[in-house]
């Protein structure tokens, strides 16, 4: 499962910005995390399935002019090999130069907030770009698979309460071309299509992500010349700002007078 951070093309700079404007030098969001991989291949019935629960917490800590994210997350991983209790850490740096430096990570189910399509945070003007777009806008964005383009459309949602707190709602869909093989079944080579499909919340008062849905689905059969068996796989992920152990509700926000 790769969910990655990418660039939108023009002022939209929506999954590659991040922000130093907070105030404090040290601040700490936890979210509950739940995702499901599943795949299925050949004619048959053949499936597995792997679900994920856990919960994690985000520390922005600001060093200077440097902005520091860290991430950790302790979960339960289920699947054919039954249950197991795993701890994933992902760690991403904001430079004064405004280039954002990932790592040291070691998130292998990609279950850490920073380890996602969509940013952590955002900067102002970012936010203040996101508030005029009245319809759908076009972008590429980088395949997660294979670096070649996926193309698809960027769209506002209306505004919703996260935990209380009101935010700002983007969605976006993407698709394209697969041709190789996959980060977790190396020996697999696949010739098929990538769709990728998430929606985001920002908070208006820190621009900080309060809750995201993101699913990516391949379909294709396997690229071999003896065979051409169907392969479907889909992968989903569920990262919300938690109020205790429980996930925040997404609600429709009052409308603004």
């Amino acid at each position: 499962m790769i969910f990655r951070r990418a660039v939108v093309a023009g002022t939209l700079a929506l999954l590659a910005a991040v922000a130093a404007a907070a105030a404090a030098a040290r601040a700490e969001q936890a979210y509950a995390v739940e995702g499901r991989d599943t795949f299925r291949a050949g004619n048959s019935d053949v499936r597995s399935e792997t679900v994920y629960r856990g919960m994690q917490r985000l520390t922005i800590t600001h060093t200077g002019r440097s902005t520091t994210y860290s991430a950790r997350v302790e979960y339960d991983r289920e699947g054919d090999g039954g249950k197991q209790h795993q701890r994933a850490s992902f760690t991403s740096t904001l430079l004064p130069s405004g280039e954002q430096k990932d790592g040291p990570g070691n998130d292998p189910d990609y279950l850490t907030v920073l380890n996602q399509p969509f940013a952590v945070q955002l900067d102002a003007p970012t936010m203040r770009d996101l508030a005029h777009v009245k319809r759908a806008v076009p972008f590429d964005f980088p395949s997660p698979m294979t670096g070649a383009a996926l193309h698809g459309t960027l769209r506002r949602l209306p505004d919703a309460l996260v935990g209380g707190r009101r935010a700002m709602g983007i969605a976006f869909e993407a698709k394209g071309p697969l041709h190789g093989a996959l980060p977790d079944r190396p020996a697999m080579q696949l010739a098929g299509s990538i769709t990728m499909k998430g929606t985001a919340y920002y908070a208006y008062d820190s621009a900080l992500l309060l809750a995201l849905d993101a699913t990516l689905a391949i379909d294709g059969n396997l690229d071999d010349n003896a065979r051409r068996a169907p392969v479907s796989i889909l992968y989903a992920r569920s990262i919300h700002t938690a109020e205790g152990r429980q996930a925040a509700r997404i609600v429709p926000a009052p409308t603004r007078t």
